[in-house]
């Protein structure tokens, strides 16, 4: 690891520690050559879970997505970023947890689903509403009166 001030490849970890449910460590480092202190984050490299697509193509995992869809879903209510990242963070886990090359965009909506039934109502069924493409007032009310099940029905 190259030292932030000076540039000098040789430093010493004084402390790792987990962060973040386990997939990122820190480090805290002293550099050699300067003497100077910074840290380090080290994220765990997940296998490329592909998504395929409602049109049958297929592009790699997009945590970003994700978490821009969330945070769509979440906007104006009283939840916070931190929150939020945790969220995404669970909703990665149980993608890699659960498919091994390929998982269908579906297949993450749902997943995304069940997460924010439990952090915000609200939150879900705006993500639902865009998710599982409303018509209508109706489609809102049964989305509403399935909410405990976290997986609206899909508009008729």
């Amino acid at each position: 690891m190259r030292c932030p001030y000076c540039h000098v490849d040789n430093d010493r970890v004084l402390e790792t520690r987990a962060a973040e449910g386990g997939y990122i460590v820190r480090r805290k480092r002293v550099c050699s050559s300067c003497q100077r202190r910074f840290s380090t984050l080290e994220k765990l490299e997940q296998l490329n879970v592909r998504v395929v697509k409602s049109d049958q193509t297929r592009e790699p995992l997009d945590r970003e997505k994700i978490r821009r869809g969330i945070e769509r879903a979440c906007s104006k209510r009283p939840i916070q970023s931190s929150k939020i990242e945790q969220v995404v963070q669970s909703i990665e886990a149980d993608i890699y947890e659960s498919f091994d090359s390929e998982v269908t965009a579906t297949q993450i909506g749902d997943i995304v689903l069940k997460h924010l039934a439990s952090l915000d109502q609200v939150a879900f069924i705006r993500f639902a509403s865009v998710y599982r493409e409303f018509d209508g007032a109706n489609d809102f009310i049964r989305a509403i009166s399935n909410i405990g099940g976290a997986t609206p029905d899909p508009p008729r």
